[in-house]
């Protein structure tokens, strides 16, 4: 079958997450490097999917409700008008509502800018599609839009630009501000925006997520992607939406998979009438969790130069004298330590002489306090027995 391959999927190589959670699980080291909550799903929720089940709903379904349910949030969060009859896709998760979004409008050699660092999916969805992905580097420490380098990423041949906000793996929220320069940039070169959302109610310090659809001439050029995984840590269920006026989306997405889970996307309507303070305690809950692993790496010496506004991500650059690579840490890290996270490398795109790209990496927090608590325990540990130079500072 080796000989059979497509030139994509010979370019296509394993997940470095999906490893190290694979590897973790052989060596039963604490998970802190895939981004899904080891912790319950709200109970009304599962109880919503276990009378679904129940009740045999069972089948080939789109469940009206959610698009109904999505298109009064978007007029109440952000002011939007959205016909949910029309302009509402429910797929299976946002990575479909993703590739649909993709399938739907790249054609071979469109261009597709990217900000570096990103979630490694974005890219292989475009090559699929036959697009080229175009990476426009974000500064660090503080990953920073630079508005020049930005518009001179832009050609003839760019079709879309993906926006991540808030942003994994850094944890940035897009400012107005730079929401503005995006769209700029989207009006002047009649580009689409393609946004994944799916941390939209997770931020903190009383920073708010903005959609660059509600910006003035975006709605048109955007394509909305979020789901219902990390807001009800449901990461498992697979229910995503694509929201774009009048798209060609939902027979994309009927062609890929037909439907998402029937008896999920019933419960979902529980889940999206939530009320205002299960979003409040969730923001809460986080923010907490978020301080626990800033002390904790800062404690064993840690960069943390930027902390993170939103998602569930800490992006922490290596203790300053550390001579190990981003990799060789994590490799060291789970021998010395049983813990894992995730080589910051595998996010970035752009130029490989970059020495930072090599020095950061991606800690996940939506676990539950008795995870963080146990990794606290294995990082001090090895600090009181002085042991493992190469990773303690």
């Amino acid at each position: 079958m080796e000989g059979k391959l497509s030139s994509v999927a010979k370019n296509f190589t394993p997940s470095s997450i999906q490893e190290l959670s694979q590897l973790a699980q052989k060596c039963n080291a604490i998970n802190l490097a895939e981004g899904f909550p080891d912790f319950p799903a709200p109970p009304c929720i599962k109880e919503a999917a276990v009378s679904a089940i129940n009740n045999d709903f069972n089948q080939y379904r789109r469940v009206q409700g959610i698009c109904d349910q999505l298109a009064l949030k978007m007029k109440k969060t952000h002011g939007l008008n959205v016909n949910p009859l029309t302009d509402i896709a429910i797929c299976c998760g946002q990575s479909e509502a993703f590739a649909a979004a993709i399938f739907s409008i790249i054609n071979q050699g469109d261009e597709v800018l990217l900000f570096d660092p990103c979630y490694e999916t974005y890219e292989g969805c475009i090559t699929l599609a036959g697009g080229i992905p175009v990476y426009v580097a974000l500064e660090p420490p503080q990953w920073t839009l630079d508005p020049e380098k930005l518009m001179r990423s832009f050609t003839s041949r760019t079709k879309a630009i993906v926006l991540n906000s808030p942003h994994n793996p850094t944890g940035k929220v897009f400012s107005r501000d730079e929401l503005e320069i995006i769209a700029e940039g989207c009006r002047q070169w009649d580009c689409v925006a393609i946004t994944d959302e799916v941390y939209e109610y997770i931020t903190y310090d009383n920073q708010k997520h903005e959609t660059i659809a509600k910006l003035p001439g975006m709605q048109e050029r955007t394509i909305i992607t979020s789901s219902l995984s990390k807001t009800f840590s449901v990461t498992g269920w697979r229910i995503g939406w694509a929201i774009a006026p009048a798209s060609a989306i939902q027979n994309i997405h009927i062609r890929i998979t037909d439907s998402a889970p029937a008896p999920f996307q019933e419960a979902a309507l529980t889940a999206l009438r939530s009320p205002i303070e299960y979003f409040e305690t969730l923001r809460g809950e986080y923010e907490l969790k978020r301080d626990f692993c800033m002390k904790l790496l800062g404690s064993i010496g840690f960069r943390i130069q930027f902390k993170p506004q939103g998602s569930l991500f800490l992006f922490a650059e290596l203790p300053k004298d550390c001579l190990l690579s981003d990799v060789e840490y994590v490799e060291e890290l789970i021998k010395q330590a049983g813990v894992v996270v995730v080589p910051g490398r595998g996010f970035f795109h752009g130029n490989e002489s970059c020495n930072y790209q090599k020095r950061y990496i991606r800690v996940a927090f939506c676990k539950s306090g008795a995870t963080l608590n146990a990794a606290a325990q294995k990082f001090g540990e090895l600090i009181n027995a002085k042991a493992c130079p190469k990773i303690l500072y």
